[in-house]
């Protein structure tokens, strides 16, 4: 089975904790960096925070809305948080590291997806790689927008 990845990546002025915290919140945190011009809103169906949340949503690319059915790993609690597709196939990965200043996290956001043979796949990996890039680029900035609001209500001060 061939498979290719997408994956952008940035700088969030916030503890590594704190961004992962965010992350890994599928009830407070997760939905408020998702842009909902692409998400439907979260179903939580098991647990709600990091591994063994099961979960239910609905993403729109171009014009056309597909389901998902995912479940919640961490292979690294603190740092790596995968969501896999139990319908497609496809795996989302979240990596949070601290970055070379305190304070800061670089976050990789990168999925996985099945390619389908042929001309078909072609056009539709590239179509896809564009369309994930700039998803990814929105929940980054998403991210540090509800980080400074989770800092500002706890006190914390970079």
């Amino acid at each position: 089975m061939d498979t290719y990845r997408v994956a952008l990546g940035g700088f969030i002025d916030a503890e590594p904790s704190l961004v992962y915290l965010i992350i890994a919140d599928y009830r407070k945190g997760h939905p408020k960096i998702l842009p909902r011009k692409y998400f439907s809103p979260l179903t939580i169906e098991e647990g709600g925070f990091g591994a063994g949340t099961k979960l239910r949503f609905s993403m729109t690319a171009y014009g056309r809305r597909q389901s998902f059915h995912v479940r919640i790993t961490e292979p690294e609690p603190g740092k790596i948080l995968v969501e896999t597709d139990d319908e497609s196939g496809a795996v989302t990965t979240f990596r949070i590291v601290p970055a070379n200043a305190r304070g800061r996290s670089r976050v990789t956001i990168e999925t996985e997806l099945i390619r389908r043979r042929g001309l078909v796949g072609s056009i539709e990996r590239v179509v896809a790689t564009k369309f994930l890039e700039k998803v990814y680029a929105e929940e980054l900035q998403l991210l540090a927008v509800v980080a400074e609001e989770w800092k500002r209500k706890s006190g914390i001060a970079n």
